[in-house]
């Protein structure tokens, strides 16, 4: 599968990013986000939100490990697992409920909950690179293959 890396001059560009993904999306889809803190991983899944329609501000599910929006394309789940210590946490929470197939998942943190949630379609990694930040996107199933395909 074809992975897809590029540079990220400032947070306009790591947004727009985020936006051109958003328009190849279709429910199910799972995204997992990794990268240090403060990378861009909120950034870019703001992008990815205001693109699929919604008007409001996006915050950070870093407290509330998860910010739902009902859009037009379906529910678009935003979650932050960074704090969770034990993933026995999200079991606690009803997360599988939240990956249904009419959902997009954008998973800050996925590895604090592995064996929990749903494989991803994108694994996206945000890293510093200077002044800018480096993104590398990997597809990591047919759909999100289909997604990186589209990318210029």
């Amino acid at each position: 599968m074809t992975v897809y890396e590029s540079n990220l001059e400032n947070e306009s560009a790591t947004v727009a990013l985020g936006q051109q993904i958003a328009q190849h999306l279709t429910t199910p889809t799972v995204i997992y986000l990794s990268g240090d803190l403060g990378a861009g991983k909120t950034t870019f899944s703001r992008g990815v939100i205001r693109s699929l329609g919604h008007q409001g501000a996006v915050k950070s599910p870093t407290y509330a490990l998860v910010e739902p929006y009902e859009l037009e394309i379906g529910e678009v789940f935003h979650f932050d697992l960074y704090r969770v210590a034990d993933p026995e946490e999200l079991e606690f929470m009803g997360i599988r409920d939240y990956f249904t197939d009419n959902s997009i998942c954008l998973v800050e943190w996925p590895n604090n909950g592995h064996g929990l949630i749903p494989k991803a379609d994108l694994e996206i990694y945000i890293s510093y690179k200077d002044q800018q930040r480096q993104i590398t996107i990997k597809p990591v199933s047919e759909a999100g293959q289909t997604i990186v395909s589209k990318l210029r």
